[in-house]
């Protein structure tokens, strides 16, 4: 039985900030299974702010999205067909299969989920997937906090943001998160426990800061750049740790923001360290099955935005990028 497939591909390369015209919505006919392929129904499909980085045609860790091609992308879904003695009809896979409602892949790229009542389908795209293991790397792998340590996490209440500052709690740190807004504030505090979190959209940045962090900083946990990351190295204290997962604040300017305060990474002896979580895919296994356990047992808890249809994913992502969501972006596609 022939089946049509909503695709999302990427028309175009954004000058400066993403626009729904980047990307272009078509259907075509699934072609017929070969040998050992798995035909995927995608249930749920990430966004996330490396997609951005993505869409340029510059030398980076990955090559650029193609450009006329499904846009690229984490999906989470259930197998419809199989022609590979390695996956069966139903099992839950996820998997880089891109913007689309369908997807046809060899099984090399796919990796079989357990969907429990504490475990749900789109926590393999979240917490227990790759910005779970992205905060666990860049939290206890590079930033290495010790009890009573100051640890300052930005993008605090976003996917990645908000499980780092979780781990850092548990650790017995104190974790000052920075987030856009009141209500992501309150969150960050009274339900992921933060001890305090700093609202920089409300203009008093460098002294809420400062009064956030009378002890000063020692582990920085950067995922945005710009203001955020200077206003921080006024506050290193010496040896600080900064794992960089990211430059969300930097990624649609047409000319980046450099580093003013370059010269307190020498004076403190601060240790900078940007990192790409597929370096660590020899312990994401195991990673990943302590974040589920801990997530199964409430001992972290997380948050998702749900944007409804594959057609609202561009508007989705750009409103991610502008900080509308809370926790994790996803896209439900069935």
């Amino acid at each position: 039985m022939s089946r049509t497939n909503l695709q999302v591909l990427l028309a175009n390369r954004p000058t400066g900030w993403v626009q729904e015209s980047n990307f272009r919505i078509v259907e075509t006919e699934l072609s017929p299974l070969g040998a050992g392929e798995v035909l995927v129904k995608n249930q749920y499909l990430s966004l996330d702010p490396y997609m951005r980085a993505r869409m340029d045609d510059v030398k980076s860790y990955a090559p650029p999205a193609a450009l006329g091609e499904v846009m690229v992308g984490e999906t989470v879904g259930v197998v419809i067909e199989s022609q590979n003695p390695q996956f069966q009809v139903n099992d839950i896979v996820s998997g880089f299969l891109g913007w689309q409602q369908y997807g046809i892949s060899d099984g090399s790229n796919l990796n079989k989920v357990t969907v429990t009542e504490n475990l749900p389908t789109s926590v393999y795209l979240g917490s227990v997937g790759m910005p779970g293991v992205t905060a666990w790397v860049g939290l206890l792998e590079i930033g290495k906090p010790q009890p009573g340590e100051t640890v300052v996490i930005s993008a605090a209440s976003g996917a990645v943001g908000s499980i780092a500052g979780q781990l850092a709690k548990s650790k017995g740190c104190r974790v000052v998160g920075i987030a856009g807004g009141k209500a992501k504030c309150d969150y960050v505090v009274n339900e992921l426990g933060f001890d305090v979190c700093i609202d920089y959209k409300a203009g008093n940045l460098v002294a809420d800061l400062a009064q956030a962090t009378p002890d000063g900083i020692d582990v920085y946990f950067e995922s945005v750049g710009g203001e955020i990351l200077e206003a921080v190295l006024a506050r290193v204290n010496t040896f600080a740790r900064i794992p960089l997962c990211g430059l969300v604040s930097q990624y649609n300017e047409a000319q980046p923001a450099g580093l003013r305060s370059l010269i307190s990474l020498l004076f403190n002896r601060v240790t900078l360290q940007g990192f790409i979580v597929g370096d660590y895919a020899d312990i994401w296994p195991s990673i990943a099955q302590q974040l589920g356990q801990m997530i199964a047992s409430g001992q972290l808890k997380y948050n998702e935005t749900i944007a409804e249809g594959l057609e609202n994913a561009p508007a989705a992502f750009i409103g991610m990028l502008k900080g509308q969501n809370l926790g994790k972006q996803l896209v439900k596609l069935a």
